[in-house]
């Protein structure tokens, strides 16, 4: 992401982040700095529809510590997908590697996203009352489980009005054929990949970890996709 885009991005979510703002002008201003982010995706494929050198596919690993090792690796997912880059999790030691495969641009806006989705989730999770009776584990799962759902429907929102605004459906054949190329370098990397069986929660936290999705910050600065935070045990 260019640097003047990352610079107005920055200073949208410093607003939004201003305790003197109101809860309407935090979520304007957070909903301006997903709208660049999502406009920035779209710019950089058409671009390289004329020029594929621009934006060409690609791929990284990002390792996901644990805690909350497979949580973090659902968060990422969430974010990827309406990002269309696909990201396939590979077991290695207490906790993932997940392999992501997009676009540059995209596989940038993923980093970007998940980096600061992460520093949130942990300062939403220390905040979190877990009930009485309740044990902690399960509560922060499930309160990771529903921040990562309303965050990656945010998400595919903000994707849809961008190709809107775009040209509609000229954009959108262009996206799709992005995302099947991106398919297409998944499957010669893993023939036989499977896809993991759903997952069952046992803790009441998806409520909170949702209002916390609702109101998170979808932008922050671009750090290493190496680096990981933890989230409270």
């Amino acid at each position: 992401m260019s640097e003047a885009m990352l610079v107005k991005v920055r200073k949208l979510l410093a607003k939004a982040e201003d305790p003197a703002c109101t809860p309407e002008e935090s979520a304007a201003f957070t909903a301006k700095a997903t709208e660049l982010i999502a406009r920035y995706g779209v710019d950089r494929a058409l671009l390289a529809a004329r020029d594929p050198a621009t934006d060409p596919v690609g791929d990284r690993v990002v390792e996901v510590v644990a805690p909350y090792a497979r949580d973090k690796a659902g968060l990422l997912a969430a974010v990827a997908a309406p990002l269309r880059c696909r990201c396939v999790r590979r077991r290695h030691g207490s906790g993932f590697a997940m392999h992501l495969f997009g676009f540059a641009s995209d596989l940038e806006r993923v980093d970007l996203l998940f980096t600061s989705l992460l520093v949130q989730a942990a300062h939403g999770l220390a905040g979190a009352v877990v009930p009485v009776g309740e044990h902690p584990a399960a509560f922060r799962r499930s309160w990771l489980a529903g921040f990562a759902q309303v965050v990656g429907t945010r998400l595919v929102e903000a994707e849809a009005g961008a190709v809107a605004d775009s040209g509609g459906p000229s954009v959108a054949l262009v996206l799709a054929d992005r995302s099947d190329r991106v398919q297409r370098r998944v499957a010669e990397a893993y023939p036989r990949l499977r896809t993991a069986a759903p997952r069952r929660l046992a803790g009441t936290g998806f409520g909170p970890g949702a209002a916390a999705g609702r109101s998170a910050d979808l932008g922050g600065q671009r750090l290493s996709t190496t680096r990981t935070r933890q989230l409270p045990h």
